[in-house]
């Protein structure tokens, strides 16, 4: 009895070790999560493997796994930047974007965790001032909208090409002008508004005018043709076919033959 504490407590202290042993080397990568193995006698961060993937993962306790959000995130930035008359414009936008997964080592040693702040903002910031600065305001607020949203896409994957992140995509969500000269575009978008519907209207009368004056220029042609095609042949028989159809109806009761200047038919009467 006297001997069991004895030997009870270096089962204690190993089973205590053990546990700390089996805490330090027990990693757990959870979903959408990527590790990097940081060797501490074996050459220091792992480059030339991949990632280590989720789930549950034992390596020595003097090695460190640093763990890294490997899905599509998303970047917000409010930037003031000039356009190309130096007017100070702020750009709404928002980046899509996540580490590349098999380069992932790479990125740790080059950059950390800290790489949005050290390479894709700047990136992001950079492209945003270049595009911006092609522009006007005038066209900045009308029509160029998703042609810079696809220039500052191109210029940012551009330099974050060999930082071993990806950009997925870039959304220009909104583009916010000075009061004034947004007042000022306003009223001259109105006004070259209200001059294209007073053209449209004039281009509207024009063509109705012309659309009568052909209308009664047919109608007059039209006569002109019928009056020199009727003879007082064609007349006198058009005269007599209309008389017999006369005659024929159960309305008639007198019919004279030879009235008329014209010596046509007259028919006289009816029930």
């Amino acid at each position: 009895m006297d001997k069991l504490p004895k030997i009870a407590l270096p089962v204690i202290f190993v089973l205590i070790a053990l546990v700390i042993l089996i805490s330090k080397s027990a990693v757990t990568v959870d979903s959408g999560q990527a590790g990097v193995l940081y060797k501490t006698f074996g050459g220091g961060v792992v480059t030339d493997q991949l990632p280590m993937d989720e789930g549950f993962h034992i390596v020595a306790p003097w090695n460190k796994v640093f763990i890294y959000e490997v899905r599509q995130q998303e970047l917000f930035e409010k930037m003031k930047v000039l356009s190309s008359n130096g007017l100070e414009i702020q750009i709404d936008a928002s980046a899509w974007y996540q580490p590349v997964r098999a380069k992932l080592g790479f990125l740790h040693q080059n950059l950390g965790k800290d790489y949005l702040d050290r390479v894709i903002k700047p990136a992001i910031r950079s492209a945003a001032r270049s595009v911006v600065g092609r522009y006007t305001p005038e066209q900045l607020y009308s029509s160029k909208r998703d042609v810079i949203q696809d220039e500052i896409f191109e210029e940012t994957k551009k330099i974050l090409e060999n930082q071993n992140v990806q950009l997925n995509q870039v959304l220009v969500r909104d583009v916010t002008l000075p009061s004034t000269i947004k007042d000022a575009i306003e009223r001259k978008l109105k006004q070259e508004q209200e001059s294209l519907e007073y053209e449209f209207r004039l281009v509207t009368a024009k063509k109705e005018a012309e659309k009568v004056t052909i209308e009664a220029q047919g109608k007059a042609d039209a006569n002109k043709i019928l009056s020199a095609s009727l003879t007082d042949k064609i007349l006198q028989d058009k005269g007599i076919d209309a008389t017999l159809k006369l005659a024929q109806s159960p309305n008639t009761k007198v019919v004279i033959v030879g009235g008329g200047e014209a010596g046509l038919p007259l028919i006289l009467g009816n029930n």
